[in-house]
């Protein structure tokens, strides 16, 4: 399975299909039980350990968006006020923190690794004032967007000076390899949303398409975040490449949950409007794998659920099909690499506390 998974976005539908409808009847507590039995030994809460490092978090991002413009000012500070869970940098926080002790058992983090953490929330934050700005979103995080608030045009620019701001914090490290790595997120998170608008009329190659998406989208800057910091705390390049494959394999499995929150999450948890990626067109795994079992919802997937009465009828679809299991069914076999893949550093509470994390990844309800 886990070969499988590097492979998975070659891989056509129906052999993807194939191989999850094997396991379907395999429990969760079963599919997790590879970190439960590492996790459970050693318990280590990875909000509790990666807190140290991300204290002024928020401060610190602010004093990157100083500008003259108090309205400029507002807008940017508005999804910085303290209230996300900071998932990202957290893991960028262990990571580093996981990586140093691997190369050197230092027990120390870089100023320049903490960096990494800010800058990685920067551009996800930006990219949420853009994607609210194209999904014309009236809500997120429990309270009304910038574009609701500012406009569309102003909030466009106000994602433009995050991403302005983060890149100048990105080029005061001065190392040309974290540049590149890091910019490589910006990119992907462009052909992301570009993958986003379009679709595949082919059914075979439509979770190949969702996949990389996926990854581009909300994997890719986990993934290099991650890699990032590996390069700043340690010269190995396997090592490089184990946190590249964590970040990956978490950042896809997370994405997941979120697609199935979707279905399973009622709006007032979710912190935006449920089925909002029906709502906007979108065909994520728990549609795709719904549509094996009602293949009238191809129809709908190409008109991008268009049509009175497309989003009521293709949400009951996924509820009767068994779309929203095999998608987490899937994110459990990410968790699993990602696992796998961190379980090659040298013991740490830090790398404890991030194979704990993706037991977090899965159970998380919104």
């Amino acid at each position: 399975i886990c070969r499988f998974l590097q492979r998975s976005t070659v891989l056509s539908f129906p052999k993807l299909c194939h191989i999850f409808w094997r396991c379907h009847h395999t429990s969760i507590s079963q599919m997790c039980s590879c970190s439960k039995t590492i996790s459970d030994e050693k318990y280590q809460d990875p909000f509790q350990l990666g807190r140290k490092d991300l204290k002024n978090l928020y401060e610190d991002i602010k004093k990157e968006l100083l500008v003259s413009t108090a309205e400029l000012r507002e807008m940017c500070e508005y999804y910085f006020d303290g209230k996300g869970k900071a998932f990202r940098p957290m893991i960028v926080v262990l990571m580093a923190r996981a990586c140093n002790i691997h190369h050197n058992n230092s027990r120390e983090m870089q100023a320049s690794q903490r960096s990494v953490a800010i800058i990685a929330e920067m551009i996800h934050t930006a990219s949420l004032v853009h994607d609210d700005v194209i999904d014309d979103a009236n809500s997120r995080r429990g309270k009304m967007t910038v574009n609701q608030i500012w406009g569309e045009r102003k909030a466009v620019l106000a994602g433009d000076f995050i991403l302005s701001a983060a890149s100048v914090a990105l080029a005061r490290i001065g190392n040309t390899t974290i540049i590149s790595v890091l910019t490589q997120v910006i990119e992907d998170l462009v052909r992301g949303e570009f993958l986003q608008l379009g679709s595949k009329e082919n059914e075979n190659e439509r979770f190949a398409h969702y996949l990389e998406k996926t990854f581009k989208k909300t994997a890719s800057l986990i993934a290099n975040s991650c890699k990032a910091v590996s390069i700043l705390g340690c010269p190995d390049p396997k090592v490089h490449e184990i946190a590249y494959q964590y970040g990956k394999n978490v950042g896809i499995a997370f994405q997941l949950i979120d697609d199935v929150l979707d279905f399973t999450s009622c709006a007032d948890h979710l912190g935006k409007p449920a089925a909002a990626d029906l709502k906007l067109g979108l065909a994520t795994g728990p549609v795709l794998f719904a549509c094996r079992q009602f293949p009238e919802m191809n129809a709908m997937i190409m008109r991008r659920f268009s049509k009175p009465g497309d989003v009521e009828r293709a949400r009951k679809y996924v509820l009767q099909s068994d779309g929203v299991q095999q998608t987490t069914y899937l994110a459990q076999r990410y968790c699993h690499e990602a696992t796998r893949e961190i379980s090659k550093l040298r013991p740490s509470p830090e790398r404890e506390a991030l194979i704990q994390l993706t037991d977090m990844v899965l159970l998380r309800d919104k």
